[in-house]
């Protein structure tokens, strides 16, 4: 959401919406007492999806551009997969 923010997508309102609803799932499902594990996991994961997408974005490398946003991409349609649509 925040590449996107910063490379003015206009898709980032949807990934926004996404976004909460992944949020509201976790909250939904995690045990008591699991919040600074699951906080950890969520900036681990954030981490790593900027690092692609920055890959992606700002590489001289066009094969290896393509490769990191096919896994962002990857990525994010697993994340997507555990919504309802």
């Amino acid at each position: 959401m925040e590449h996107e923010w910063l490379m003015s997508d206009p898709i980032s309102d949807q990934t926004q919406a996404e976004r909460a609803a992944m949020v509201s799932l976790l909250d939904a499902v995690m045990a008591p007492g699991d919040g600074p594990q699951v906080m950890t996991w969520r900036i681990d994961a954030k981490q790593a999806q900027a690092v692609l997408l920055t890959r992606a974005t700002f590489n001289d490398d066009a094969d290896d551009a393509a490769w990191a946003m096919r896994r962002a991409e990857t990525e994010m349609s697993a994340c997507r997969s555990l919504l309802l649509s």
